[in-house]
């Protein structure tokens, strides 16, 4: 049998702390399943911990900034706190690996998103070139799979399942094909291993997460992979012990079939949710965008997703200030938006990002009027929202019990089914009922009032599903999975 305990018996104390997507927050779950799994401990306390991981992000400037101040902020616990090491991992390895190790002499190791494996030996000392440190193959670019140990960061009720990785699409903007490496997809039944135990194990809301999860499988010869995926969920849905949720984020709108909306509406359990980045609506910014299509063909296509999955909510993403959007590409923006009334817009200013095939593209749009388009824009979608949440008083809808609000020890959260968790607004309860509330509950709600991005209502139901309750912070799984509390490592930011 093989040796999991840490050297000389001695475990070590790490802390986490997971910059970024949610894509980033499973790789961080699986660099502290491994470390877990090895005996090492985990602590949210900075200054507890023997060792420091910051697991980086860096896709646009903010998110490059925003990480380098977590590494300083992490590296003062070496002169306040017990910390000996501090390990950097994540995309802003892969793209300024060097500069990182030059120019932060705070940094101990570093760690890039193909080398999780490498985690244990960097946390217990090891450097990646030491003779005794397991070697990443760079020819086998990283994909965890359902027997990988992993420690959820996520409140118990809901989590994340990376069904693939990487990017094959050009995008002139985006940068993630260079450090995520080229498309590759989970094994169909690794995915459904992992959906089955976490489903077994309480977790209510299952999110499929991948930089185009409307690909999967098309590496491994499957077509319409995702709807197939999709309704095997589903079906596993309507057998669950209790209520559950499954959701897909980050769709590509030229992938969207007529199988996979048909899925969708068929199965109960397959939230009626489609995040859709459409980017602009200009057929000439598209071109230049390298993603094509057009505001009239995106219309087109929203009407059929409509059509097919009735109530259906509907997100996407727009980025303002591209190079080369004039005035009138912005304008043909604001209408479409205006003719779209789509249910969640985030809007993005540029980032002209150095390596990106934008960054050689003239007709730059200066910082001002990237960001009095971005208000605007906002603007005009925040009379939107506000008019289709409306809509929501007086019904009753199933809502998931988050827990107690930040915002009042008198209020609680909950998110209907249309709204995803971290990206979108909630919905508060202002009367519990007389039933106890937990956080992972599926219960009804009826809307008494609704805000620009949020709802408000009251519970009218009781409780309709048995608790599962665990009393050790940290529950190892069949298969190698290790599930945990939230807070079992640093914050996710």
């Amino acid at each position: 049998m093989e040796d999991t305990s840490p050297p000389n018996g001695t475990p070590v104390k790490i802390g986490f702390v997971s910059l970024g997507c949610p894509k980033n927050l499973v790789d961080s779950e699986v660099m502290m399943g491994q470390l877990v799994a090895r005996g090492h401990e985990l602590t949210a306390s900075p200054e507890e911990a023997d060792v420091l991981v910051v697991n980086t992000c860096s896709f646009i400037d903010p998110a490059k900034q925003e990480s380098v101040d977590t590494i300083l902020e992490m590296a003062a616990y070496k002169k306040t706190g017990r910390a000996q090491r501090l390990v950097v991992a994540g995309c802003l390895v892969e793209r300024f690996r060097n500069d990182i190790r030059n120019n932060l002499p705070e940094v101990d190791a570093v760690l890039g998103t193909n080398e999780l494996d490498s985690i244990v030996a960097l946390c217990e000392g090891l450097g990646i070139n030491d003779e005794n440190a397991p070697k990443a193959n760079p020819l086998e670019p990283y994909l965890y799979h359902d027997a990988t140990p992993r420690v959820l960061a996520t409140p118990r009720h809901f989590a994340y399942i990376k069904i693939n990785e990487g990017c094959d699409h050009p995008c002139s903007f985006c940068v993630i094909p260079q450090y995520r490496g080229s498309f590759r997809s989970r094994r169909f039944e690794s995915v459904l291993v992992e959906a089955r135990r976490m489903f077994d194990q309480g977790v209510h809301e299952i999110n499929l997460i991948g930089q185009d999860t409307t690909a999967y499988g098309d590496d491994l010869g499957m077509k319409d992979g995702l709807a197939s995926l999709l309704e095997r969920l589903g079906q596993i849905g309507m057998s669950a012990a209790q209520p559950v949720w499954v959701r897909f984020l980050y769709c590509y709108p030229n992938r969207i079939t007529q199988r996979l909306l048909d899925v969708i509406a068929e199965y109960p359990s397959l939230v009626k949710y489609i995040d859709m980045p459409l980017q602009h609506a200009s057929a000439g910014v598209l071109k230049r965008m390298k993603r094509g299509s057009s505001g009239d063909i995106f219309l087109k296509l929203l009407e059929r997703i409509r059509r097919t999955i009735p109530g259906v909510t509907i997100r996407t993403s727009m980025i303002v200030g591209f190079p080369g959007e004039t005035d009138q590409d912005f304008e043909e923006l604001c209408r479409f938006t205006e003719a779209a009334q789509l249910d969640r817009l985030g809007v993005f200013s540029f980032s002209d990002e150095e390596t990106a095939a934008s960054y050689a593209l003239d007709a730059k749009v200066d910082p001002r009027t990237i960001y009095n388009r971005k208000r605007r824009l906002m603007a005009v979608q925040r009379k939107i929202s506000r008019k289709l949440n409306r809509r929501w008083v007086g019904q009753e809808i199933p809502v998931l019990i988050e827990g107690p609000s930040a915002e009042s020890e008198l209020l609680w959260e909950a998110r209907s089914a249309g709204q995803a968790p971290g990206i979108d607004g909630v919905c508060y309860i202002s009367d519990p009922g007389d039933s106890p509330l937990a956080a992972g509950q599926i219960r009804i709600m009826r809307i008494t009032k609704s805000h620009d991005y949020d709802l408000v209502g009251d519970l009218v139901d009781a409780v309709a599903e048995p608790l599962t309750v665990h009393a050790n912070p940290f529950h190892i799984l069949p298969g190698g999975l290790v599930a945990s509390h939230a807070g079992a490592g640093l914050p996710h930011r």
